[in-house]
């Protein structure tokens, strides 16, 4: 039997994942984290992108948050997301239209950091689409 650890995952408008997993990969501020079980104490700055949980070897969940906090004790992580949503119920044409939209604002210097922060949010939520597609049926709820 692999070794876990509980992980939660909640935004401030609901509870998200809350279960026994393998491994945990979120996106901190500086590059990507992983998490087994027993891992030392760590809190840390997440960015938009993704949160991973492997479950098992066959079973993978992916949700994408705009930010927010990881906590890491060794038998628990906690992600605490600004907004968090499972990457299977995100709108894939509403994230690529609102990249499209960031981009020309851009080129047109308008309102240059909202337009940066939409990119980034646009661009990491389709990056989740894009994980949850290429892993396919190994996916569960």
């Amino acid at each position: 039997m692999a070794l876990t650890v509980h992980v939660d995952v909640v935004s401030a408008e609901k509870e998200l994942f809350s279960g026994r997993a393998q491994m945990v990969v979120a996106t901190a501020e500086l590059g990507e984290i992983g998490i087994l079980p027993g891992h030392s104490p760590l809190l840390a700055r997440l960015k938009p992108g993704q949160v991973r949980i492997q479950i098992s070897a066959t079973e993978m969940q992916v949700f994408y948050v705009s930010g927010g906090l990881l906590e890491v004790q060794p038998r628990t992580v906690t992600v605490l997301a600004e907004y968090a949503e499972d990457a299977a119920n995100l709108d894939e044409t509403a994230a690529v239209r609102a990249r499209e939209a960031a981009l020309r604002a851009w080129q047109n210097r308008l309102s240059d950091r909202q337009c940066a922060e939409t990119l980034v949010q646009a661009t990491a939520q389709l990056q989740a689409i894009d994980r949850l597609r290429r892993t396919g049926s190994k996916l569960g709820k």
